[in-house]
């Protein structure tokens, strides 16, 4: 591909469109004046009008409180599906279920919003419950194949020789998953757990359609803000959540490296 005239060109045009709005974004999050548009000097008003703001603290605790358990949750069904896809023989249909296991990242996200506010709905009116719980449902729903994925890749990257020993030692299958399987796999579960934790903390469709009264997380806090009005403060908000995303997902590509 190097080879092939205007490569270069070609990926410096990509990534320039890429980051160029992202670098604006940041830089201006430290604009002292109000205008998001005009610099007016240096300044770290904004992040600190964000930190006092209650309601962007209020969505910001929602936000992680969702984004851990969805993460647990889906990181636990993702480890479950993947011990069960890769340490069983090769069964009829494995390749559908392989399939369904990563539906969601194949149906647009509208798609799957739309129809778990519907199945949603039909709860509400039969259980009376409106609680935070569909929220966390919804994330862990479509956070299974994130998690799924680098789990399976760490599973199928896996030795069987000391889980073969281990059950040559008249270890049960319980024993050698938690003495053996378990520790080895430990760097992919805790990659799928935080890339996981990532999609849930930064999704905003699913969110806007599933969530109730007074549970706006923070993405979809900032989207209500900009509906209304467009101030650095938004910058702040969006810059501090890119450079949480930005660690989690390079410790994420760490534990990879490591692994390998």
């Amino acid at each position: 591909m190097k080879r092939q005239a205007g490569f270069t060109t070609v990926a410096i045009i990509c990534f320039v469109c890429l980051y160029a709005p992202i670098v604006v974004l940041v830089a201006y999050s430290f604009n002292a004046g109000e205008s998001i548009a005009v610099w007016q000097g240096f300044s770290w008003r904004w992040y600190a009008a964000a930190w006092e703001n209650e309601e962007v603290q209020r969505a910001a605790w929602l936000s992680v409180l969702v984004a851990v358990q969805a993460s647990f949750y889906a990181t636990v069904v993702a480890t479950m599906a993947a011990l069960a896809t890769t340490r069983n023989k090769a069964f009829r249909g494995q390749t559908a279920v392989f399939a369904l296991i990563n539906q969601p990242l194949m149906v647009p996200e509208i798609v799957t919003g739309v129809a778990l506010l519907i199945v949603f709905a039909m709860v509400k009116v039969a259980t009376g419950y409106n609680g935070l719980g569909y929220l966390v449902l919804a994330h862990t729903a479509f956070c299974i194949p994130f998690a799924y994925l680098p789990i399976r890749a760490r599973l199928e990257g896996m030795d069987l020789t000391l889980e073969t020993a281990a059950a040559d030692l008249y270890a049960t299958p319980w024993k050698t998953f938690r003495r053996v399987t378990l520790p080895l796999m430990w760097p992919g579960i805790l990659a799928g757990a935080m890339l996981a934790f990532v999609i849930s903390l930064d999704d905003v469709v699913i969110t806007e359609l599933v969530k109730g009264p007074g549970q706006d997380t923070l993405p979809t806090y900032m989207l209500g803000q900009l509906r209304r009005v467009v101030t650095p403060e938004i910058n702040a908000i969006s810059s501090a959540l890119l450079a949480v995303s930005v660690v989690i997902v390079s410790l994420f590509f760490l534990l990879n490296r490591k692994r390998g």
